[in-house]
């Protein structure tokens, strides 16, 4: 064990080494389970990361270093850390996979959302900025300037273990302040991969590692993290139930958070939607990472006059979903991350049948090894059945039938969970509709994402929250479904 002085006190950041048993996935058995993976020459490969058999940590020293670094060198510094993880992200993409369960090509993809934010991070270093105001004063001007906060405490999800910690921690650093991270307890390896990498740069511009130290443990240390005053600002991602308790243990000192939750996101389908979007849009936003993203879409709400169609032709392209090992190329459906999460959906598929559910498609534990189910759609709920005002982080869709514009609006929007929505239609708003004010409160979807003609899941890095208009016919998929 070693300890982090300075800045954070005594904060001991538990040693670990590689004998992690990976359970959601469906590798082939070795003859010795306890063997350490890297020693193990399917995973040799571990060692590209800096991994080896005991990881004791990133940075072994004290806090040092004196005077102030400018924004844009700041900026400098983080487009290096871009650069290192462009180097290390077909790797590092295959941690994420190996750790967490999502398919390669969804690992690799989150390695460059840390990338692209990094670009991002060197553009805002050069425009921190405070306007100017007219003072009532003679003679008198008010200013108003940005300073750092200090230290970042980042507490993030197993889903992405890589991405959340890089949009946080690139626009920390570019803004002048330190980050102590803690990732996931299953996803330790990929955290410390990420450090490691971040760390060298660090250091390769005089500058301590520990700038950006990290943390392995479970609630305990998230709490103390939460508890610290040393720890300025509190960024934490997971679930709401969680996310709760740290808010309040935050609060109790005064501190600042920063709280990305749960979502219980919808996709709205009106009569003069174009199914040729609506049906794979509604299948990637469900099934994609298997369920377990917080935009992933729970919710379907169809029009009426098109309800029995779209449901037809989502049951049919369920079913072409190629499900399997995560690191093969043709698989689009992995398995989910632990055993609790596979006792959680059979909870929601039985509770979803005793409020009235009809189960269309899935519905199972599948029969191979590692954590997978079915990719499964519930049709016939009515929209304020308590199973459906839950978030329950597995691949089960409820579809919902609306009549009027009004109900679906009223029904998108009475969760208590608010992230992501989206609608199909062809009318803009350029009519007699009021589908034009989905997008914009008090009328419309009390989302902080808001998106017309494409699907719940993802957002684009260069902004916050807002909506996403596809005035386009396409919806490009590159992974080869077909819908025929």
């Amino acid at each position: 064990q070693w300890t982090v002085s300075g800045i954070m006190g005594e904060f001991v950041v538990r040693c670990f080494s590689l004998k992690k048993r990976l359970s959601s996935l469906s590798f082939r058995p070795v003859a010795a389970m306890s063997t350490l993976l890297i020693n193990q020459p399917k995973y040799t490969w571990l060692k590209e990361l800096g991994l080896s058999e005991d990881n004791g940590g990133v940075f072994n020293g004290t806090w040092g270093g004196k005077g102030e670094i400018p924004a844009p060198k700041r900026g400098e510094i983080v487009r290096q850390i871009g650069d290192a993880l462009r180097k290390k992200i077909k790797v590092l993409g295959s941690l994420v996979s190996l750790e967490m369960g999502k398919i390669y090509v969804e690992g690799v993809g989150e390695v460059q959302e840390y990338v692209d934010v990094c670009d991002y991070a060197v553009g805002l270093s050069r425009m921190i900025g405070g306007p100017v105001l007219p003072s009532e004063r003679p003679g008198h001007a008010l200013i108003e300037q940005w300073n750092p906060v200090g230290l970042v405490g980042i507490i993030t999800a197993f889903n992405f273990p890589v991405a959340v910690y890089g949009w946080n921690n690139a626009i920390a650093l570019i803004c002048g302040n330190v980050c102590l991270w803690k990732g996931a307890p299953t996803t330790p390896l990929t955290s410390v991969a990420v450090t490691k990498i971040v760390a060298e740069v660090l250091e390769q511009n005089n500058l301590p590692g520990a700038i950006c130290s990290m943390t392995c443990g479970g609630a305990d240390i998230g709490s103390a993290i939460a508890k610290d005053k040393q720890v300025d600002l509190v960024s934490f991602t997971g679930s709401t139930h969680v996310g709760k308790q740290v808010a309040l243990m935050v609060q109790e000192r005064f501190g600042r958070q920063l709280l990305e939750l749960g979502g219980n996101n919808a996709i709205i389908v009106f009569e003069d939607a174009d199914l040729n979007l609506v049906v794979p849009s509604a299948l990637f936003a469900s099934v994609g990472t298997a369920g377990q993203r917080c935009t992933t879409t729970r919710r379907l709400m169809l029009h009426e006059s098109v309800h029995d169609e779209v449901v037809e032709r989502l049951v049919k392209a369920y079913k072409q979903v190629r499900i399997g090992d995560p690191w093969d190329p043709s698989t689009l459906y992995g398995p989910l991350h632990t055993k609790q999460a596979v006792q959680q959906y059979l909870n929601a598929v039985e509770q979803a049948k005793q409020q009235g559910g009809t189960l269309v498609c899935g519905g199972k534990v599948m029969d191979r090894p590692g954590n997978y189910v079915e990719p499964t759609i519930f049709t016939g709920l009515a929209h304020d059945a308590p199973i459906v005002h839950t978030e329950t982080f597995v691949p089960i869709l409820y579809v919902i039938k609306f009549k009027t514009e009004e109900e679906a609006f009223t029904w998108n929007n009475e969760v208590k969970q608010g992230l992501s929505s989206s609608i199909f239609t062809k009318d803009m708003g350029l009519g007699d509709s009021d589908r034009d004010l989905f997008l914009h409160r008090p009328k419309g979807s009390d989302c902080g994402i808001v998106n017309v003609n494409i699907p719940t899941s993802g957002a684009e890095i260069g902004g916050a929250f807002g909506d996403t208009i596809n005035y386009s016919k396409d919806l490009p998929l590159a992974q080869g479904i077909k819908f025929e």
